[in-house]
């Protein structure tokens, strides 16, 4: 399964356009942008399956730097700032890693 079979590419392009200047990223801007938010709870999951490169269950630090290049590989990677920033607004309790339900509460709240 690929990010383009429940997301739209124009979609992902907008999105990916409003944040290719370093420390413009915001989860939730981009979330709302690549049409994420209206997508049902199944479909949230299955996106955090594809951004889930090594299939731990969780997104760790390591691989939010990627985040962006996961939608398209010629995107920019996420700055340390944005990074931290993306961990701490999601990972409610606080191991380090955003699981499952901590990023279906992310985008779907």
């Amino acid at each position: 399964m690929s990010l383009s079979s429940v997301l739209s590419a124009d979609a992902i392009d907008s999105a990916l356009k409003d944040c290719q200047a370093p420390d413009s990223f915001t989860p939730k801007k981009f979330f709302q942008l690549c049409g994420l938010t209206k997508k049902s709870p199944q479909e949230v999951k299955n996106v955090f399956n594809i951004l889930d490169n090594d299939a731990s269950g969780f997104i760790e630090e390591e691989e939010l730097k990627f985040f962006l290049q996961r939608f398209s590989a010629g995107a920019r990677v996420l700055t340390d700032k944005e990074t931290k920033a993306f961990l701490a607004a999601a990972d409610d309790d606080s191991d380090g890693k955003i699981g499952v339900d901590e990023f279906q509460a992310m985008v779907l709240s």
